[in-house]
């Protein structure tokens, strides 16, 4: 490959780089566009006095209607804020719903059984997706139809529909945020609790880091409590084994069938699910 080409490969990612930044530019312009003066001849053997008409053309101005009306975004405009949204769907799955609580959950489950990669991840990943879906569909139910709805019809603005689809979340976290760590960053973020009249006052960059530390609280506390009949398990196994003078032998080789025992025979999938959802009605 000769010099040039290779220069020519190197320059490849500028090139599109710039290539699509004038595009944006060129779909951001506006509406009229006006021509630049034109000389030409024009010869019209139709007109009334038979005439031919020649000479050169003034300026030409032409306007290119887009269908837009001044209130809508531009087709870009919401393309780009649809992509942002499908980049942080992941954490905002994660931080402003149930999900936390239950997949931090479900993890204690499988470590206090012994069980490094049984349920595996995937199969962790997606009962808590479910779960949370099936939690949260009363909210998504909502926001779909007092903001998504409407604003797709053009009976709200956006803002409308911003605040319409916020307030759902907003109720379901401040139901779940426990008033220590809501006061916490209130305090942090310098806001006096006298001078709030309602909740809704509350920003939300407030409310989301405060429900967040709520939900692990929870959720550690649940752990902690799963932990328990695990450890006695595992702490019989250990003293029997010493007893025995079996001390070689890992205690955990002999408490994991009886602790699977003890999962299956309490039927702990259905008690520990269970118990997990009725948290976020309570």
């Amino acid at each position: 490959m000769n010099t040039n080409a290779k220069k020519l490969l190197s320059r490849k990612p500028a090139v599109i780089v710039v290539l699509l930044v004038i595009c944006l530019l060129a779909m951001f312009k506006g509406s009229t566009a006006y021509a630049t003066t034109v000389k030409d001849t024009v010869t019209d053997s139709t007109n009334d006095n038979g005439n031919n008409l020649s000479g050169a053309l003034g300026p030409l101005e032409f306007t290119l209607n887009t269908d837009e009306d001044a209130n809508s975004l531009s087709s870009t405009l919401q393309m780009l804020m649809v992509l942002t949204v499908i980049s942080l769907a992941p954490s905002i799955l994660i931080m402003v719903t149930s999900f936390t609580r239950i997949i931090i959950v479900l993890h204690f489950v499988r470590s206090a059984l012994g069980l490094q990669t049984t349920p595996p991840n995937q199969v962790i990943i997606g009962l808590s997706l479910f779960l949370t879906f099936f939690i949260m569909s009363p909210i998504f139910t909502k926001v779909n139809n007092d903001a998504i709805q409407p604003l797709s019809k053009g009976a709200i603005t956006q803002e409308e529909a911003w605040d319409a689809g916020v307030e759902p979340f907003r109720t379901f976290m401040l139901e779940q945020t426990r008033p220590k760590d809501l006061k916490l960053f209130l305090d942090i973020a310098g806001i006096s609790t006298d001078g709030l009249e309602s909740l809704n006052e509350i920003p939300i960059t407030v409310i989301i880091p405060s429900f967040i530390i709520s939900e692990l609280q929870k959720a550690f506390i649940i752990g902690f409590v799963i932990y328990i009949p695990f450890i006695v398990i595992d702490m019989v196994v250990a003293s029997t084994l010493m007893s025995m003078g079996m001390m070689m032998l890992p205690p955990t080789t002999i408490s994991t069938p009886f602790k699977i025992l003890l999962f299956i025979m309490a039927d702990g999938w259905n008690l520990v699910i269970g118990e997990v959802v009725k948290t976020f009605y309570r």
